[in-house]
């Protein structure tokens, strides 16, 4: 993990009125164009990736292209 900012700011993805430690999903953004991923329960565990992809991502779900992969979700 020596390759990851040691300075990055986390933020947990998770419902406002969640409660104990997850398992949440957290991400940080560089000065450059990375962005790094990581689960609470397993932090060392980083994935990194682009700004440019994670933007594509975001869009994505916004209109609702991984809806399909929600249990429960209407199809």
């Amino acid at each position: 993990m020596s390759d990851i900012p040691t300075d990055l700011t986390w933020t947990r993805a998770a419902p406002e009125d969640a409660e104990g430690p997850g398992p949440w999903i957290e991400i940080a953004f560089d000065e450059g164009d990375l962005v790094y991923l990581r689960e609470t329960s397993a932090p060392d565990n980083v994935v990194t990736t682009t700004r440019t992809k994670w933007d594509a991502f975001v869009l994505g779900v916004q209109a609702g292209e991984f809806d399909h992969f929600v249990e429960g979700a209407e199809s």
